[in-house]
């Protein structure tokens, strides 16, 4: 009913201007803290990219000189130590997430695909798989590293002690070559139970009626999957491989306590390799440059990657 004095017309534009602009009201504190945590930061690294920020000026960042694009062509420059370096630890992060998201999307897919099935048990190990991705990052990976101790680690216990496989003396694992190995290990340990857990929910709404005309059909078990259970979790996996891809290539907390400050060459990611040009040799322009280009990276593959996904998926509807 319209209040005293006012007309219906009025009352109905008066609440279509509410209903408007409800949802920015309740937006706007996600708005809020989205801008005091992430933006007023980024806003600031890339000012601090293009400045001389040593550790002689952190007191007054913005006393530091200006440099211009300086930091970005020492970033690029791959005839000089610091962009060769950049530039090899950006490969060694391309191959590790490449392996990382791979291996969990596929241990994922497979594990939600068996657990369709009833059986006695099925509850209790949907729990168990569950277990990495519940565990605390820090607390899951500094477990991984004392089992990956070259001396006294579960890892080469059961290696070399127990199996008896690559001879009596120890492997390092977290030195060297194999440190590569020891990272992804811990890394598709910690990633595959959540491309688990979405598929799983995705498969949830496939109707089992369409296995079932399959299976009448004479379609066996790989070409259901192949033509029923993917194409149906496809918009499912877009997104799923994509925030897979995000998560491993920024990847920090793994490497970090793995490693420390200073991993092998053989697992220096991008992230920890930004990092200890930022806060171990204090040259905070260079490594905002870095982060800045590291951004710009990100930001055009998740371009492509969506244009050219969403593409693919009209061709295969129409």
């Amino acid at each position: 009913m319209p209040r005293p004095g006012g007309s219906p017309a009025r009352v109905r534009r008066t609440g279509r201007v509410r209903r408007a602009a409800l949802p920015y009201l309740l937006l706007l504190p996600a708005l809020l803290l989205e801008l005091l945590i992430h933006l007023v930061p980024m806003a600031m690294g890339i000012a601090m990219s293009f400045r001389k920020l040593t550790q002689f000026f952190i007191r007054d960042w913005s006393s530091a000189p200006w440099t211009g694009f300086d930091n970005y062509r020492l970033a690029v420059d791959i005839d000089k130590p610091v962009g060769e370096a950049l530039l090899g630890s950006f490969f060694t992060t391309c191959l590790f997430t490449l392996l990382s998201v791979g291996l969990c999307w596929l241990l994922g897919t497979a594990a939600a695909v068996f657990m369709q099935e009833t059986f006695r048990g099925r509850g209790v190990l949907r729990a168990l798989f569950l277990i990495p991705y519940a565990l605390p990052g820090y607390a899951a990976v500094i477990t991984w590293a004392f089992m990956f101790q070259r001396d006294n680690g579960l890892v080469n216990h059961v290696i070399h002690d127990q199996l008896g496989i690559g001879g009596a003396a120890h492997t390092f694992w977290l030195l060297g070559d194999n440190s590569f190995w020891a990272l992804l290990t811990v890394s598709v340990w910690k990633g595959w139970p959540f491309a688990f857990l979405i598929v799983m929910a995705a498969l949830q709404n496939i109707p089992k009626d369409l296995y079932e005309a399959a299976a009448l059909d004479g379609a066996g078990v790989w070409q259901q999957i192949r033509r029923i259970t993917l194409p149906s979790v496809g918009a499912v996996n877009q997104v799923l491989i994509l925030v897979l891809f995000l998560w491993t290539f920024n990847d920090f907390t793994t490497p970090f306590v793995m490693f420390g400050k200073s991993a092998p060459a053989a697992a220096d990611l991008i992230s920890i390799h930004i990092y200890q040009s930022s806060f171990v040799t204090w040259n905070f322009g260079t490594g905002s440059a870095m982060s800045v280009l590291l951004l710009l990276f990100l930001l055009l593959v998740t371009a492509g990657y969506l244009i050219f996904t969403t593409r693919g998926r009209r061709k295969t509807d129409g």
